[in-house]
């Protein structure tokens, strides 16, 4: 199915995708990236998808977080706004996600969610629910390098450090 501009002018990308059918698996890309004033401190994610030349910004944020954190809530915030099952490549500058979700969960659950040193899994409540919703969407993770000047992933870090903003205004009321 071709989305159409005049659709693009009247609705979200998120909409869009809403109206396709469920069985599609659309082939989406998005780019996340989380931030944080502070470790812990107020955080931001921004999440920017991609999908047949239409673009929609997503973002969010806690008021005391950590970095690691607001990068895992980025994708898990992504995977949440699909309306149905999709194809994702997730782009992240990331090694903690990126390596979390490829590498390391599968031991984790193995040990119990217990770290090779026999420590608990830090963000375990995360981790588990993105390892939820990628039972829903077939996900593909790339790592890039973050404050490289990479186009998408500098505009994921701009959402994410406004979201930030957002957050310290909010304290301040």
């Amino acid at each position: 199915m071709v989305v159409t501009a005049l659709q693009h002018e009247t609705q979200s990308l998120i909409e869009i995708l809403r109206t396709l059918p469920p069985t599609l698996k659309p082939r989406l890309e998005a780019y996340t990236d989380g931030a944080c004033s502070g470790n812990p401190g107020p955080g931001g994610w921004g999440a920017v998808l991609y999908y047949q030349g239409l673009e929609q910004d997503l973002s969010g944020g806690e008021p005391l977080t950590t970095n690691n954190r607001m990068e895992m809530s980025a994708a898990i915030g992504l995977l949440q706004a699909l309306p149905h099952p999709a194809q994702v490549e997730i782009y992240t500058d990331s090694q903690y996600l990126r390596d979390g979700i490829t590498r390391w969960m599968v031991n984790w659950k193995k040990n119990g969610w217990m770290t090779s040193d026999k420590k608990p899994v830090k963000n375990k409540d995360l981790w588990l629910h993105l390892d939820e919703l990628t039972t829903v969407h077939q996900v593909i993770w790339h790592w890039v390098k973050g404050h490289s000047g990479h186009p998408q992933n500098e505009h994921a870090d701009a959402l994410a450090r406004n979201a930030i903003i957002a957050q310290q205004m909010s304290l301040m009321k």
